[in-house]
């Protein structure tokens, strides 16, 4: 029988069916952090549990963590607390733990690719949204909450329900100055931030054979911001390759093993999908967010919507409030925005790859009179690689603050926060209303190089034509 690597993943992981429904599913992989993984440990301590396999978990520090501070105390006491209950969670239970001192440290979904823990035909479980991420290997990768990291580490299991499976399929080359963050950002556009509940997406198609794995796990990154459960791409030999020599990664002679068997879970040529969606590279543009949610997006050469001219009452309110948090005039182009901070980073486009490309541009350019504008590597690892490059020069001559690994401006978890109604463009994954620290502070989502432009021009832009992009 033909299977989808979906199907296979799930059936080599499925230990049993439940009574409700729902598979036992072994977790081949564990993720943690510092913010969701506290409760977690506090109810195994409350039930006399152990953790089952500490060899499978691995943890690091992300979200608190300030980024332009690295000696301890922080300034903020309760991350402070955090940062030592996961050392202590962690030393007492014999997991590994990338402390900021390890020099491995960094946001969670950078950090286990980067040091090849996440690998092909696998489950991987973390308590945060964007797991999904991980699904560029070849994974089925799930955020999970409290109670779900609770259960994986006392049982290496979890229950969920299966999903059904979409094939997103993107055929023909990007045209220039259009990236992977404006490939999922049209996608979710297209489908809508509740069309993928329920499913699995399979990104595939001659895109995706082409994209790096950095270009592929940003896709992936946002697979939840469409409402899919979990995102991947087969594995192939850009996979292979980005994986070998890496500290967790086979050795010698598993080496060979392991791909082969890493090769076995690709979906079967000709397998059941439940839905199959087919895309035209050339038909998308450098695209930004206009609203409060990331499928409120247009490309940057289209005007603002009106809810004027829509009959659908779900949509004319949700347009309505999305117009009035984020200040815009219905029927404006959105180029032009005035913008106040600028972020680059994030687990979405927080990778070398990404600095790299910026940097190709922004070299000798200068961030606009009135802009804040922050570049923060996504590890420690990135940080150095920018470094060792001249990246972190181009950045600071061109008055973007160079900042230590963490998830920054993503989140209003650490310092890293809008004031009053800035308007901030942005790397980053989400643009829900306070997602950035302010409760009015406002979000427009874009690639790195349009966050790029933005910052030189002082409003959205079009990187195209900021940086004659050809």
């Amino acid at each position: 029988m033909r299977k989808s690597l979906f199907e296979k993943v799930w059936d080599a992981h499925a230990v049993r069916t439940l009574a409700n429904g729902q598979t036992q599913l072994l977790v081949g992989t564990h993720l943690i952090h510092e913010v969701t993984s506290p409760q977690a440990f506090g109810m195994l301590r409350d039930l006399g549990l152990k953790v089952a396999m500490p060899h499978r978990t691995f943890a690091t520090v992300d979200h608190i963590v300030p980024t332009d501070q690295f000696a301890e105390p922080y300034r903020d006491p309760l991350a402070q607390a955090m940062m030592e209950e996961l050392r202590k969670n962690c030393a007492s239970t014999g997991i590994t733990f990338f402390d900021r001192a390890s020099g491995k440290q960094g946001i969670v979904h950078i950090v286990g690719p980067e040091q090849g823990i996440t690998q092909p035909g696998t489950t991987i479980a973390c308590g945060d949204s964007h797991t999904s991420t991980h699904g560029a290997f070849g994974a089925i990768a799930f955020g999970i909450g409290t109670t779900q990291i609770r259960d994986v580490l006392a049982t290496q299991t979890m229950a969920l329900g299966k999903l059904k499976v979409r094939r997103i399929e993107v055929s023909g080359k990007l045209l220039p100055g259009v990236y992977a963050k404006d490939v999922i950002l049209h996608i979710i556009r297209t489908l809508g931030v509740n069309g993928g509940t329920g499913f699995a997406y399979e990104y595939a198609g001659e895109l995706f054979d082409r994209f790096t794995m950095e270009e592929r796990m940003t896709v992936c990154n946002l697979s939840i911001e469409g409402g899919a459960r979990a995102g991947y791409v087969n594995p192939d030999e850009t996979t292979f390759a980005y994986l070998q020599g890496r500290p967790y990664s086979p050795k010698a002679a598993q080496w060979d093993a392991a791909v082969a068997n890493w090769q076995s879970f690709a979906s079967d040529p000709g397998c059941h999908y439940d839905d199959v969606v087919k895309i035209a590279a050339a038909d998308i543009a450098p695209t930004v967010t206009w609203g409060i949610n990331p499928g409120q997006a247009i490309a940057i050469d289209e005007s603002i919507p009106d809810a004027a001219k829509t009959n659908v009452l779900d949509e004319k309110a949700s347009t309505e409030e999305a117009l009035a948090y984020m200040k815009l005039t219905p029927g404006a182009p959105i180029k032009g925005t005035k913008i106040d901070v600028a972020f680059l980073g994030s687990c979405t486009n927080g990778r070398l790859s990404d600095f790299q490309e910026v940097a190709r541009f922004l070299k000798g350019r200068k961030v606009a009179c009135g802009v804040k504008a922050i570049a923060v590597p996504g590890s420690q690892i990135v940080a150095l690689q920018c470094i060792a490059q001249g990246i972190d020069k181009v950045f600071s001559e061109a008055g973007f603050e160079w900042r230590e690994a963490g998830c920054s401006m993503c989140l209003a978890m650490n310092p890293d926060k809008l004031i009053g109604d800035q308007l901030c463009a942005s790397s980053s994954n989400r643009n829900f209303k306070g997602r950035q620290g302010s409760p009015t502070g406002r979000t427009i989502l874009m690639s790195p190089l349009m966050v790029a432009a933005a910052a030189v021009t002082g409003s959205v832009a079009d990187a195209r034509e900021v940086f004659a992009v050809n």
